[in-house]
């Protein structure tokens, strides 16, 4: 017998390294909308950090490491969404977020290629987080930044306490050569409405495949920016937090630049929460989140993407920034 329950709605939310996507996901999360989803993250990066900066909310939340979602592990993200088929009743849509060097085209393409996807699933809409700030610097050296903007069916210019207006004004101008018709919000730490994100109804496969002609033809072939890489650290000792923030003062300063972003979960020594580090480039911003669970190892681990990143030496720094023993 065939299943006529009507497709699941899901919902693709990207954007470019540290533009607000996880900020925006938590806000969905946490607001008393009645809704329920489920929640795929994707990580560039050896190490799972996402998952642990994604409040701890009563959703079902699956994370893939080590490999970006349109390359590696797309095969992943279909496997995992025929599993979420087989429990449909217990949420209302997904979401899908994902690293911030994922190109979205060949994740929307699961959703028309992939025959049982495309029969138990519906794309509702791709919406992309942007970082006013560093929205021009991004254009200009990472092809993903544009293509994220060019699939948007709904933009959030984010950031907006860091520019002024004729700077805000200047990146929508960008947006609208790249994206003149989707829908564009200003935001601050990715406040919105959540109506605004979610149920929206708005991809339209016609208006993709004016743009990329060949979107259903299954080619998922797609290549990052080699220069950028991630390197991930964990360690055992809580972390310094004088120490820690000396540390990160010095090298946000001196490598902001290659510094795409930075995120990490730390374990402060007489503290039950878990502490979350984030920059961007230069601009960093911490916070305590959810207790330490019981019985879970309290091991402090930082992630960097960005450029000409010297393992070692942020290893050692990382390393040093412990209690002594």
């Amino acid at each position: 017998m065939s299943d006529t329950r009507a497709p699941v709605p899901v919902t693709v939310l990207t954007g470019y390294l540290g533009a607000g996507k996880t900020t925006l996901l938590n806000r969905i999360l946490t607001e008393n909308h009645g809704r329920k989803f489920a929640v795929v993250i994707n990580e560039f990066g050896e190490l799972g950090v996402d998952n642990d900066l994604v409040v701890d909310a009563d959703e079902e939340v699956f994370e893939m490491n080590n490999g970006c979602i349109c390359c590696t592990v797309r095969g992943d993200l279909i496997r995992i969404l025929s599993g979420l088929m087989k429990r449909r009743e217990r949420f209302d849509g997904i979401i899908v977020e994902t690293t911030g060097l994922a190109d979205p085209a060949p994740v929307a393409q699961t959703f028309f290629v992939d025959e049982d996807v495309k029969r138990a699933t519906k794309l509702d809409s791709i919406v992309t987080v942007v970082d006013a700030k560093h929205l021009s610097q991004r254009l200009n050296d990472s092809r993903e930044a544009e293509k994220q903007i060019a699939f948007a069916d709904l933009i959030l210019l984010n950031k907006m306490d860091l520019v002024t207006e004729a700077e805000a004004a200047a990146v929508e101008a960008k947006i609208r050569a790249i994206n003149p018709w989707a829908e564009l919000i200003r935001s601050t730490r990715s406040a919105v409405p959540i109506d605004r994100v979610i149920g929206r109804d708005a991809f339209s496969l016609e208006r993709i495949l004016a743009r990329e002609p060949e979107f259903l033809s299954g080619d998922d072939a797609h290549e990052h920016d080699s220069e950028v890489n991630s390197v991930s650290f964990e360690v055992s000792r809580p972390i310094d937090p004088e120490k820690f923030n000396a540390w990160m003062t010095e090298l946000l300063a001196n490598k902001g630049q290659d510094l795409l972003r930075t995120k990490g979960i730390l374990a402060y020594p007489g503290e039950d929460r878990r502490f979350a580090f984030q920059a961007v480039h230069m601009i960093a911003d911490g916070d305590f989140i959810s207790p330490w669970r019981e019985g879970e190892p309290r091991r402090s681990k930082i992630v960097f993407i960005g450029r000409d990143l010297n393992r070692p030496a942020l290893r050692r720094g990382f390393e040093a920034c412990q209690v002594e023993a």
